[in-house]
């Protein structure tokens, strides 16, 4: 459990360090973006490993209701991901897709995945993510809505859903937990 919670601070970290102290992180220019980008990776490895070695209480499991309900939400949340590259016309609704993919995507896992790692991993990402919009909203208070997008791009994301969500699929099954159930 420990090499999780460090995933997850190393990973909560570098992330709000933009948001935190924005002149610090601007200072440091393009040798910022590179120590996020390996302190985020870090985090991920940790995460994973501290995940896949955790060991806790198990409060519920995967029933066939919530497995449907949990692939349905990641295909929104896979959405929500390829809509915010695309700027698809969800983005003009929601202000920050991306982080309310990740929103999405631990909620629809917590469903399935009862068990206290779970909770650490799904939970603390959650929490993150939601600290993380609060930062961003405080700092930019203003948000200009982006223009519509052309429907090709609308198809764009819609088609890269569909990809992305079974190659997910494809390694969820590999890797042993079958997100059909």
């Amino acid at each position: 459990m420990t090499l999780l919670i460090l995933g997850l601070i190393l990973w909560s970290a570098v992330h709000f360090w933009k948001r935190l102290t924005p002149e610090n992180r601007a200072q440091m220019g393009d040798k910022g973006r590179i120590i996020v980008a390996i302190g985020a990776v870090l985090g991920i490895v940790l995460m994973v490993i501290g995940y896949r070695a955790a060991e806790g209480a198990i409060f519920w499991g995967r029933s066939p209701a919530m497995t449907g309900i949990n692939n349905l939400l990641m295909i929104f949340a896979v959405y929500l991901y390829a809509a915010s590259g695309a700027k698809t016309r969800i983005t003009r609704k929601i202000r920050h897709p991306q982080l309310t993919a990740v929103k999405v995507w631990a909620i629809a896992h917590l469903l399935v995945n009862g068990d206290v790692p779970s909770f650490v991993l799904f939970g603390g990402l959650l929490a993150w993510a939601v600290v993380e919009v609060i930062l961003i909203n405080r700092a930019n208070r203003d948000w200009t809505p982006p223009p519509v997008a052309p429907m090709k791009k609308e198809i764009t994301a819609v088609v890269a859903t569909i990809v992305v969500f079974a190659i997910i699929a494809a390694i969820h099954t590999w890797l042993g937990p079958n997100p059909f159930g």
